[in-house]
């Protein structure tokens, strides 16, 4: 993965790289997230040039319609980032266990 630029978020760039990820076009993904349709693909350009941030309940928003934990967008740590998306991918029982592996380190 690339890391973000110095003056760019990492909501910028994790959002596009999840979208991409998904195949999905930024209008799609603005609809499916409850973005008026003549606004979706607009606003969400926005987010991924920086331009603007969405709210943390819009980034909830579109970090669950991206099957990402929202704490992913907010990652400035490219390793970091990793292990929480794929932790967000993990059962919960699985999910107990790597906290506890994490735990006993």
């Amino acid at each position: 993965m690339v890391s973000p630029a110095k003056d760019e978020s990492p909501i910028a760039m994790r959002l596009k790289i999840a979208r991409k990820r998904l195949k999905i076009s930024q209008m799609e993904l603005g609809v499916r997230a409850g973005i008026d349709e003549f606004s979706a693909s607009a606003r969400i350009n926005q987010y991924e040039r920086g331009k603007h941030a969405p709210d943390f309940n819009t980034a909830s928003t579109l970090a669950k319609v991206l099957g990402i934990p929202t704490a992913y967008l907010y990652c400035e740590d490219e390793s970091l980032a990793e292990l929480i998306s794929s932790y967000g991918e993990l059962t919960t029982t699985q999910k107990k266990a790597v906290l506890q592996f994490a735990k006993a380190l």
